[in-house]
């Protein structure tokens, strides 16, 4: 759970630029990628992300509209997922540091449910939220024949672009 402001945007700024770096590597072929029939699609995945970052933020009283979950599958436009993605995260960062103080990260607002979250603890699920769904993205990528970067450190294909042995 936050306990300040500036702890979560600092996170918050790496971890939308690490989404970032996944989104810029989808095409809109690799949208429909699917790991099983069952399962949800590559931009499925990348739209759930998007649309959480406003829709968390909202419910918690953030002044940011939420994005209707209008596709089923996800968007079909990998620039239309970045795009929205990045104007949503920087919205966040603004508001939050804009209508939130320090203290209030201790108050309680009402989540999914009914259940009473602290908003610092909103704040850590947001993050913690996009960072599950991001491994899954990066499973559904490779499949996709995707080039996957390195997230909290280099990826397979980086150790290889800088000479190195790769970790197995």
């Amino acid at each position: 759970m936050y306990r300040t402001i500036n702890d979560f945007l600092s996170d918050w700024q790496r971890e939308a630029e690490s989404t970032l770096k996944l989104f810029e590597q989808l095409t809109d072929a690799s949208l429909s990628q699917r790991i099983t029939a069952q399962g949800r699609t590559l931009g499925r995945l990348a739209w759930h992300i998007t649309v959480t970052v406003s829709e968390m933020t909202h419910l918690a009283g953030i002044p940011i509209p939420a994005l209707a979950d209008e596709y089923v599958d996800g968007p079909t436009s990998a620039q239309l997922l970045k795009d929205t993605y990045q104007r949503d995260a920087d919205a966040v960062a603004k508001l939050v540091a804009k209508h939130w103080t320090d203290e209030m990260l201790t108050d309680d607002v009402p989540m999914y449910g009914g259940d009473n979250w602290k908003k610092g603890q909103v704040l850590s699920i947001l993050i913690g939220h996009q960072t599950h769904h991001r491994g899954q993205m990066t499973v559904l990528m490779r499949q996709a024949g995707l080039q996957v970067p390195g997230m909290f450190g280099p990826s397979y294909e980086e150790w290889l672009a800088y000479g190195q042995q790769p970790l197995k």
